[in-house]
């Protein structure tokens, strides 16, 4: 599918340039970052609802330790 979108004439060369030295075409480089930025948000998402339904269950804590107390030099 075909779209257009407008990209600041600045950004578009940096990204050409990345594009090149990376020996790839500038719609390569676009899909990949999409992909990691989506890929990024969703294991964000994922995470979160891990720790939250792990909270439930467990103490996790909230005390945080010094160095100095972790290695009994106090």
């Amino acid at each position: 599918m075909k779209t257009t979108i407008d990209v600041p004439e600045d950004l578009l060369h940096r990204a050409k340039v990345v594009a090149a030295q990376r020996r790839t075409t500038l719609r390569e480089l676009v899909l990949t970052g999409l992909d990691e930025v989506l890929g990024k948000k969703d294991k964000g998402v994922n995470m979160a609802g891990a720790f939250a339904r792990l909270g439930r269950g467990m103490r996790l804590g909230g005390k945080f330790l010094v160095r100095e107390e972790i290695h009994g030099r106090r």
